[in-house]
């Protein structure tokens, strides 16, 4: 935790004010602050965000510092987790590297909080967990990650998974992860069954996607509700991607999503383009917690994005046709606090109590910072400044 005075920031792109920063939490917002013996950065009237929140990536998959990755991958999920294990193998790949690589590039971007999936299989055992974990232990003080012990290769198919996503969060994995029950496991019982279990013996909560689309992934919402009634974990279970309820049938998906609301299930998108999506206004008007995250990039599923979640939130607004300057506020307030609401993080807020995470942005206006997305000024951990001008002041392996 450190202390930090920092002048002349258009708080949102509003007024311009002070903000400063003691022992990691904002102490004041205010005009002509001052703070005597503490650092002190000149905004020089930048646009002051809160630090923005990746809640749904793969820290484990980056092919960052690799040569570029010729994809010639099948269609089918499957094909896609058979290969990425078969790569892995081939290349050694490093959990700790990669994850290191892509967590320090997303700091230079101005992300503050990750939640990250990391596969547990009957292939590569924990050794990625503890890569990941390393990380998380080395750049404690830059950026917070939040662990998802992820079943990629499924869970009930390979038997074994389940004892080692259990070991996992011995370890000290913070969520049970889980994937599609029906479409991989082809047994969502028995699938769920198992995630809720694991999630209850450690008292941990929980993650699942749901790529499952239509009327396919609504049975599978369907009997995630069931279980979160059955073991009393309202607030406790989130549902990424969950593009079922981007269905066409509105009534169909409203449901879903009233139900999200009454169990308080967070929704975790990453607005891809080549799927229906939940929208963020209907999820929003329910009063389901929303967040959003960069997914994976740059490795053996695809060769898109950069860690970004400034563009991302250009992407969201983009996908649910926002285009009014408040509409904008909204996206990238999903990429930012709502997204830690949803990960269950308070006071992640520019207000007098939040944490210390600032980023300075550029632009006349919020809206032209989230489309232009241009380098990240100066990046505040906890009142630590990890990144100016659009790189991480640590250097990445």
């Amino acid at each position: 935790m450190s202390d930090l005075l920092i002048k002349n920031a258009s708080l949102l792109g509003g007024e311009l004010a002070d903000i400063r920063i003691e022992n990691g939490k904002i102490a004041a917002i205010g005009a002509s602050l001052t703070a005597e013996g503490v650092p002190v950065e000149d905004a020089g009237g930048r646009i002051a965000i809160p630090g923005l929140v990746d809640a749904h990536t793969h820290l484990d998959k980056s092919l960052l510092g690799y040569p570029w990755y010729k994809n010639e991958v099948g269609p089918r999920l499957i094909d896609k987790i058979d290969n990425e294990r078969k790569v892995k193998r081939d290349y050694g790949l490093d959990a700790h590297v990669q994850s290191m690589r892509q967590s320090l590039q997303s700091v230079g971007y101005g992300t503050t909080l990750i939640r990250t999936h990391v596969d547990i299989d009957t292939d590569q055992g924990l050794i990625a967990l503890e890569g990941v974990m390393e990380t998380r232990r080395q750049l404690a003080g830059i950026v917070e990650i939040e662990i998802v012990a992820f079943p990629q290769s499924g869970l009930m198919r390979r038997p074994g998974t389940a004892e080692l996503i259990d070991q996992g969060m011995a370890m000290g994995a913070d969520l049970v992860g889980g994937l599609d029950p029906c479409g991989m496991d082809r047994d969502p019982k028995a699938h769920l069954d198992t995630i809720f279990a694991i999630a209850e013996k450690h008292g941990k909560g929980i993650d699942i996607h749901l790529h499952e689309g239509g009327e396919l992934g609504a049975f599978s919402m369907e009997m995630t509700f069931e279980r979160i009634r059955a073991h009393g974990m309202q607030g406790k279970v989130a549902v990424s991607h969950a593009f079922c309820l981007g269905m066409p049938d509105w009534n169909a998906s409203q449901a879903l999503i009233d139900t999200c609301a009454e169990l308080d299930v967070p929704i975790l998108t990453t607005a891809p383009p080549s799927r229906e999506v939940p929208s963020l206004k209907r999820l929003r008007s329910a009063g389901v917690r929303f967040g959003a995250g960069v997914d994976g990039f740059r490795d053996t599923w695809g060769p898109y994005g950069n860690g970004d979640m400034l563009e991302r939130a250009m992407l969201l607004g983009m996908k649910n046709n926002l285009r009014r300057d408040d509409e904008l506020a909204l996206a990238l307030d999903v990429c930012t606090t709502g997204g830690a609401i949803a990960m269950d993080r308070a006071g992640h807020a520019l207000e007098v109590g939040g944490r210390g995470d600032v980023v300075l942005v550029e632009g006349e206006t919020l809206g032209e910072a989230i489309v232009t997305h241009a380098p990240r000024k100066l990046v505040v951990t906890a009142g630590n400044i990890v990144a100016r001008d659009g790189k991480s002041l640590r250097d990445r392996p």
